[in-house]
């Protein structure tokens, strides 16, 4: 039988985290499948996997949470929200001792990690190897055996960021296959990458469950789902929620997901007196946000940039009529707008207000355009997508 190992940086909430687990739930069938991580950030994995996956953590000691969100905004040069955040977390508290330890933790597994990983790429017995990270890409690049199998897997759109496609370029042109995740994003690098070894392969994420029940689209409750981060546009979902709610007061807001805005949006809640109408759940597994997404009737994307948007998918299959900017690249390949869906352009709040309450005041718009996004979501059910992978791995 032959092995995958996916390389990871690790299995907490996300959904690059979510995709290889669906993945892998599904190789196993076939494949005996390894997921290396480099680190722990939970005790358990955020995702349900099967018991024939085996997880490989090289790094033994957990990684606090809160130190993976202090890197991601020291990365992002998010510099205010990094200060703010250690001053609530640290300072203000006093515990300076648990301040450098942490900071510790974290400044040390930042170059143990290449180790680890160059270390398992280089001694794995693997025939086939799946990087889900561009520095991962550069790492299984330099050092797998020459008779393995590389792949790629980019999750994520480059959105005019030029020197982020290039980054991307670079890491990937060695690779044997290239995996884009949006029609967008393969043409796109395919482009680039037609004079390198690196073949690019369209292949969408995977819908691993299609739920049996519908939601009846009868309660007043308006959901959002994806983590709490800038380009997500959650505190502009506040503000469109703001205006609804005046003419609307009896639909809430339900928003599933935790992140370092996470503080701005309980700001703003506060600010605005929005607490009776507004619930932040954090985090959550799979079945809580199904039963959410049952109770809801209308779901709302307010993303800056979205290479898929696995969360759209996820809704309409509950039946759930969709509202979200071509912003969200991703949105504008699962949505046909009028049909399955609104697609609001140029970031316009008026356009997104106005299409959100022509779903509230009419139950029979939300179940016409909730019908056709469910029945337009099948093409990306496990039996489907698996399809392309298993095509892929056996040329």
């Amino acid at each position: 039988m032959k092995k995958i190992s996916i390389l990871s940086l690790h299995l907490g909430y996300g959904g690059i985290e979510k995709s290889i687990v669906a993945l892998a739930n599904l190789l196993c069938d076939k494949y005996q499948v390894e997921i290396a991580c480099i680190y722990k950030l939970y005790d358990k994995e955020a995702f349900e996997l099967d018991k024939r996956v085996k997880v490989k953590y090289l790094i033994h000691s957990n990684l606090p949470k809160r130190v993976e969100e202090y890197k991601l905004l020291f990365f992002k040069f998010h510099w205010i929200k990094l200060i703010r955040k250690l001053w609530k977390d640290y300072f203000k508290k006093l515990k300076f001792v648990a301040f450098f330890k942490d900071a510790f933790l974290g400044i040390s597994m930042y170059p143990k990690r290449a180790k680890v990983m160059k270390n398992y790429i280089k001694n794995s017995n693997a025939n086939i190897m799946i990087s889900t990270r561009t520095f991962l890409n550069e790492w299984l690049s330099e050092c797998s055996k020459d008779n393995v199998i590389t792949i790629g897997w980019e999750h994520n759109h480059y959105h005019d960021n030029m020197k982020y496609a290039v980054d991307v370029i670079r890491s990937c042109k060695n690779l044997d296959y290239f995996v884009l995740v949006s029609k967008d994003l393969y043409q796109f690098y395919r482009k680039k990458l037609i004079d390198h070894k690196c073949r690019c392969v369209y292949i969408p994420n995977i819908l691993d469950t299609i739920p049996a029940r519908l939601a009846k689209l009868e309660q007043k409750r308006l959901v959002s789902v994806g983590r709490l981060s800038k380009e997500k546009g959650y505190l502009d979902l506040l503000r469109i929620y703001n205006v609804l709610v005046k003419e609307h007061p009896d639909w809430t807001l339900d928003i599933i997901g935790d992140g370092p805005e996470r503080e701005v949006l309980e700001e703003y809640i506060k600010e605005h007196h929005l607490e009776e109408k507004v619930t932040l759940h954090g985090f959550q597994g799979k079945e809580y946000i199904g039963e959410i997404l049952n109770q809801s009737s209308i779901y709302l994307m307010t993303s800056y940039t979205e290479s898929f948007g696995i969360v759209l998918i996820e809704a309409m299959s509950y039946g759930l009529p969709c509202v979200a900017f071509s912003s969200a690249e991703g949105a504008k390949e699962l949505i046909n707008s009028g049909s399955n869906g609104y697609l609001i352009k140029n970031r316009n709040n008026r356009a997104y207000i106005k299409k959100v309450e022509d779903l509230m005041e009419d139950i029979e718009i939300r179940k016409r355009i909730g019908k056709m996004g469910r029945k337009s979501i099948k093409k990306y059910s496990g039996d489907e997508v698996i399809k392309s992978w298993l095509d892929m791995i056996e040329s």
